[in-house]
């Protein structure tokens, strides 16, 4: 079974550097991942490239299960942590999004979470809106105060602060002709469901759809770093990937 994958990110106005980072998307294995470095946090845009890399080593030709997942989480919120405590006082951390593919028809996927990057699934028949399959780790969500002057929509758990007990890891099917769809808080605060899957199933290539979103994105008003990563599990297993 064959995929097709894009990726699309663009850098928010209010930062100096890109802060969010990506799989490539010639792996080894079926592993894709979407990290956002916290913006204002310390070596943001190094914690969300250490993160991608660290899950990537402990997760690339290897089985993966639910348990390798989070225990992967795990350490890399504990060596990414450690990693900026060497450098500064200041507090530094990423939110992440994970999609990892299971047998060789890829009709299975365990996905995780951690934060506000966010994961879609796009059904075959397009005229759906996108379906939101992970559930923000907001303050707001967990039902937990966020301190002085934080607000109850930010992040609560993050990859690097050591806030990390129980990574979110669920399986998920996906069927012929549909898509997984990873994305940061710069993209989906600005762009709804509806038109997530209007863009990416708007015809041409995949990446140029991608490209589509985060320009939207961005004329929807965000500021903020903008990533889009599509996995398409294509209908017919003849046509050759992209």
């Amino acid at each position: 079974m064959h995929l097709e994958l894009a990726v699309a990110s663009g850098r928010g106005k209010c930062h100096a550097v890109n802060e969010d980072s990506f799989s490539a998307l010639d792996r080894p294995s079926p592993v894709y991942v979407v990290a956002d470095g916290v913006g204002g946090g310390a070596m943001a845009s190094w914690a969300s490239r250490e993160l991608v890399q660290r899950l990537h080593a402990a997760l690339d030709r290897h089985r993966v299960e639910a348990s390798s997942i989070s225990e992967a989480l795990l350490c890399a919120d504990r060596d990414v942590g450690r990693a900026i405590a060497r450098h500064t006082t200041a507090s530094g951390a990423a939110t992440v999004a994970l999609c990892a593919g299971a047998g060789h028809l890829l009709s299975r996927w365990l996905i995780a979470w951690v934060g506000d990057c966010r994961i879609y699934r796009l059904r075959a028949t397009h005229d759906e809106p996108a379906e939101l399959l992970t559930r923000d780790d907001t303050y707001r969500h967990l039902g937990e105060q966020p301190p002085p002057g934080g607000s109850p929509d930010d992040p609560a758990r993050m990859v690097g602060n050591g806030a990390i007990v129980d990574p979110n890891v669920a399986g998920v099917q996906l069927g012929d002709g549909e898509m997984l769809v990873l994305c940061s808080d710069g993209l989906h605060k600005h762009v709804e469901p509806q038109e997530i899957n209007r863009q990416l199933r708007a015809g041409g290539s995949l990446v140029r759809c991608c490209t589509r979103l985060v320009e939207l994105a961005r004329a929807h008003g965000t500021h903020d770093d903008a990533t889009v990563l599509a996995i398409h599990r294509l209908a017919q297993p003849e046509q050759a990937p992209r």
